[in-house]
């Protein structure tokens, strides 16, 4: 996070200096972005049964703390329409798609269709695994919130296997999704104690 002034640091000197400092450090993907000048990313979300993730993102993205433009919400189970996040989906405008899936029938062409253009997707608690095929012909980062502490506590279930293991933390990770489950790159992991 920086505060930028375009008086004191130049645009095109700030790119130069990102750009020499991602370097420094060998990063795959250097981007800044200047939400007041840049246009918002567009994302889609997917979803599953379980709801907290996505309505705590969609939250974010009401009260401004995300800076992007959801095109789309996309989940494995189907919602009625007098749900919370139905009517919320509703009142701002931005599609719902039921795309209920099989171990035979992932839909992955179908989801494909409907993040065409979209510069990110966000997994918010989607309990099925996106197939490299699926991330290849996608081209774009996948994001996944994943509901523990990586790289321990991988797949389903994690706070289960959290407390069999004894832990006194329980916690969060968004990470980059790769062909391997959990396995990508961290983004950022928030944690509290368990009481």
């Amino acid at each position: 996070d920086f505060v930028f002034d375009p008086v004191k640091w130049p645009r095109v000197q700030m790119e130069e200096d990102f750009l020499k400092l991602s370097q420094t450090f060998n990063a795959t993907r250097s981007v800044v972005r200047v939400p007041a000048l840049d246009p918002k990313y567009k994302i889609a979300v997917l979803a599953s049964k379980q709801d907290h993730c996505m309505v705590d993102l969609l939250h974010g993205w009401q009260d401004g703390r995300l800076p992007v433009d959801i095109t789309c919400v996309i989940s494995n189970h189907h919602r009625d329409s007098n749900t919370h996040v139905i009517r919320f989906l509703e009142r701002h405008g931005v599609p719902y798609h039921c795309l209920s899936t099989t171990k035979e029938n992932k839909r992955e062409g179908e989801i494909l269709e409907l993040v065409q253009n979209t510069d990110f997707l966000v997994l918010a608690r989607y309990m099925q695994i996106l197939s490299g095929n699926f991330l290849r012909s996608y081209g774009n980062d996948v994001i996944n919130i994943h509901h523990g502490l990586l790289p321990s506590f991988k797949g389903g279930h994690p706070s289960k296997q959290a407390f069999e293991a004894g832990v006194k933390l329980i916690g969060a990770t968004s990470h980059f999704v790769t062909e391997e489950l959990d396995a990508g790159p961290i983004i950022e992991q928030m944690m509290n104690d368990v009481h």
